[in-house]
């Protein structure tokens, strides 16, 4: 399960995963909502949570448990972290090895990756920009229950802080996944 905000790498890491481990499958919360944004925007609330995409991700995944073995990499935010407990209670239950990857990006970093960004904004139901989502995030950051990832939440936790480090964090999870 991957932890971070938007355009810290989450994604870019999932997919080279994938890629890297046999067997395994990216559920990505992004790819829902480009797809009900495509072909099921009039379903789409206006306001409060979208619930329309967790249910879609939830019979993604309830498929991916009860149909076929593979490794599931989870690709979202998941920074709130009564949520992130929650779903890992429930891999838990199902018999998953929980690992979670914390993308700790420089704010300056993550700033230059969204003015680069060629990413569709189809997926963004409450923000127009990349940008407003970035500063919102950023100001959640240690409010509440949105809050970093400590050693105990899951089996496995690991921190990338750059890019240089998310091949060492891939051949480790290889390694766990092969145990």
């Amino acid at each position: 399960m991957t932890v971070g905000i938007t355009h810290s790498g989450k994604t870019t890491f999932a997919k080279a995963l994938e890629t890297e481990m046999p067997n395994s499958v990216v559920i990505d919360q992004d790819n829902h909502a480009e797809f009900l944004h495509t072909y099921y925007q009039t379903l789409l609330p206006k306001q409060g949570h979208n619930t329309i995409k967790y249910s879609l991700t939830q019979t993604i995944v309830d498929y991916a448990i009860n149909e076929t073995n593979c490794h599931l990499i989870l690709c979202n935010s998941n920074r709130n972290r009564k949520g992130r407990l929650k779903l890992l209670e429930h891999y838990h239950n199902e018999g998953f090895t929980s690992i979670l990857v914390d993308f700790d990006v420089p704010e300056h970093v993550l700033k230059e990756r969204v003015a680069k960004s060629k990413r569709t904004t189809k997926i963004l139901r409450t923000a127009s920009t990349f940008e407003e989502v970035r500063t919102r995030q950023q100001n959640e950051t240690n409010k509440g229950d949105v809050i970093a990832p400590i050693e105990g939440e899951a089996e496995h936790l690991f921190v990338i802080k750059n890019a240089v480090e998310v091949h060492s964090v891939i051949r480790k999870i290889i390694e766990i996944a092969d145990n």
